[in-house]
């Protein structure tokens, strides 16, 4: 295996921060865009959960989940500091957990909110506006989520912050999380978000 081989599907959350982390670290990986009603025999063979992202290292080592991937990443290159100190690493594996928790169940209620009738949209995207306003106070202080420059947490969250604004675009832009709305934007607008959404083929397997 001449570089790894990540098992990736474009417009998945997950995907996407572990596509960025290796992207930013400069490495090259062999991208296998996924169908997720045909996953390849590969994937599965190495990581029977057959949910992406799955990294393959050259060695044949298996990374199948998307934090872990960006930590590996950063290990390898860091040129900007993402994952910082000990302390604001721990804070950032905290904000992320509360993310990938609480924020991710209400996310998948508010956007799929067909299947979960039990209450109305609104009620689960009141949900998930408790993270938003975390994540607005802390940009009212700080030009990112733990500080002046990019991290590990605004890479993780920033996806699902993207999924969640999509749901009701018009209600995200009323919304009053102006710094939250603005930094959201930059990442969007960023080249490195441009290259890594670039579109693939689907493999095959």
């Amino acid at each position: 295996m001449a570089q790894p081989v990540l098992y990736s599907y474009r417009r998945c959350p997950y995907a996407m921060r572990a596509r960025m982390a290796l992207h930013y670290a400069g490495i090259a990986v062999d991208i296998r865009e996924i169908a997720l009603k045909a996953k390849p025999a590969h994937m599965l063979q190495v990581s029977p959960k057959g949910t992406v992202p799955v990294l393959v290292l050259t060695d044949g080592a298996v990374i199948d989940e998307s934090l872990d991937i960006m930590c590996w990443a950063l290990q390898q290159h860091d040129p900007e500091d993402w994952l910082g100190n000990p302390t604001l690493l721990a804070q950032a594996e905290s904000l992320i957990a509360e993310n990938d928790g609480a924020f991710k169940r209400a996310l998948d209620r508010y956007k799929y909110a067909i299947r979960f009738p039990e209450q109305p949209p609104e009620a689960y995207r009141a949900q998930g506006e408790a993270f938003l306003r975390q994540l607005e106070s802390r940009l009212q202080q700080q030009p990112y989520l733990l500080g002046d420059h990019a991290g590990l947490a605004d890479v993780a969250i920033f996806p699902f912050v993207r999924q969640f604004s999509m749901v009701d675009q018009s209600w995200f832009e009323a919304a009053p999380y102006p710094r939250l709305q603005a930094w959201l934007q930059a990442w969007l607008a960023s080249a490195r978000f441009a290259a890594v959404m670039q579109k693939c083929q689907v493999y095959a397997g």
